[in-house]
């Protein structure tokens, strides 16, 4: 979908670059390639979306799957692979501004009580000026199919100087906060230094308690937010920071530890795991590397990531994925899986032993891996921008 303008990969993808090298964290030698052990099966046969870019369920019991198209659309079906039909559970197309290839409806999430207060929260990209929007919805009472659209509130709003570099995704973590993936603005190189700038939303992770508003917002700042009730001007908002575009991330349902995939400029992608207050480096750091400057930069106070895979064959834009838990992949079960965009390419990160992190190819589609997400039961699907929505099997 993404993610990738400003340095011309597309015409990279289009020329077929699509052999992969991945470098570990503390290692000059790529990990072992294994054979691509798992097939990729269309979940849905009968369905098809328009670039589909999140994949949820409700947590409502109720055996139905929400997809987010990008140019405004959710789609509520049930969870069976037989599925015939769909419904539309809320369209904005009208504000959505989609034009730009990382611009649109990006992210969608139910809220913990959602089953007893219908509550769920988008982000999404408006124009005039470019900005983007973190809102409330309610669904009706009246068809659990279908959400009211004048039941708007909005929580946030801050502009958007370039149309890539959004970001988009928000979840509630294990602490029922709301979380937010905040891109550093676009264009490339951050020209204008929002990763290190903590008095600006951009570049960051954000936690906002919607439960609890104050001070004349829709929402609250939860008390341990690093830089709650500062005196310097930094956004209270901001859970972590120097992030270039974390697109996806999320939590190991297990221990909820929090990951991310950050995509990168020109050389490298990382995956990162999210703790508060963290600086994760960007635009001083790219993955593990100086950026600016080029060389002997101050790095001493940012997170590395735990792993990060070059550009030099193909593979380079990541989709941040899932730790695994669900029951039907057994040899995954703790996992980081996740993928690269571009190339299609799927691995599993195993950090049981983190000095030297495992990292293996499982599956390579011949498709481009927008997102990933998970049903009620923790199983893994992938949205493809070829419009359909798949799940790994053995």
């Amino acid at each position: 979908m993404k993610r990738y303008s400003s340095i011309g990969l597309i015409a990279l993808v289009a020329i077929g670059l699509l052999s992969f090298i991945l470098l570990k964290k503390n290692t000059d030698s790529p990990p072992d390639k294994a054979p691509a052990a798992y097939k990729i099966s269309n979940a849905y046969p009968a369905l098809s979306f328009t670039r589909p870019v999140d994949f949820q369920h409700a947590g409502d019991g109720s055996g139905r799957v929400f997809v987010v198209e990008q140019r405004g659309v959710i789609s509520v079906f049930e969870d069976a692979q037989n599925v015939k039909d769909k419904k539309t559970f809320l369209d904005i197309s009208g504000p959505v501004d989609d034009k730009g290839n990382e611009e649109g409806l990006l992210g969608l999430a139910f809220h913990p009580d959602y089953q007893k207060n219908g509550y769920f929260y988008i982000d999404y990209t408006i124009d005039n000026p470019a900005r983007t929007r973190i809102s409330r919805f309610k669904v009706s009472p009246d068809d659990p199919d279908k959400s009211m659209k004048d039941s708007e509130q909005v929580l946030l709003e801050f502009e958007q100087p370039y149309d890539n570099h959004n970001g988009g995704q928000v979840s509630f973590g294990p602490d029922g906060y709301l979380y937010v993936a905040v891109g550093d603005g676009g264009a490339g190189g951050d020209p204008k230094e929002n990763g290190q700038n903590r008095k600006t939303l951009l570049g960051t992770i954000l936690r906002i308690d919607v439960d609890h508003p104050t001070n004349g917002k829709n929402y609250g700042i939860p008390a341990d937010n690093p830089f709650a009730k500062n005196k310097q001007g930094y956004r209270e908002e901001i859970y972590a920071y120097g992030l270039r575009n974390p697109w996806r991330f999320s939590w190991d349902a297990s221990n909820g530890k929090m990951w991310a995939g950050d995509v990168g400029q020109n050389t490298y992608e990382e995956v990162d795991t999210i703790s508060n207050g963290g600086n994760y480096g960007w635009n001083i750091t790219e993955a593990d590397h100086c950026f600016d400057p080029k060389n002997n930069c101050d790095s001493a106070n940012t997170i590395l990531p735990v792993l990060e895979y070059d550009h030099s064959k193909g593979d380079v834009s990541i989709t941040g994925g899932f730790v695994y838990r669900g029951s039907t992949l057994d040899d995954l079960t703790g996992k980081y899986i996740y993928a690269d965009y571009a190339s299609g390419r799927i691995w599993s990160l195993n950090l049981a032993k983190e000095q030297k992190p495992d990292n293996q190819e499982i599956a390579d589609a011949d498709f481009a891996i927008a997102s990933f997400g998970t049903n009620a039961d923790e199983e893994l699907f992938l949205c493809g921008f070829d419009g359909k929505i798949y799940k790994l099997e053995r």
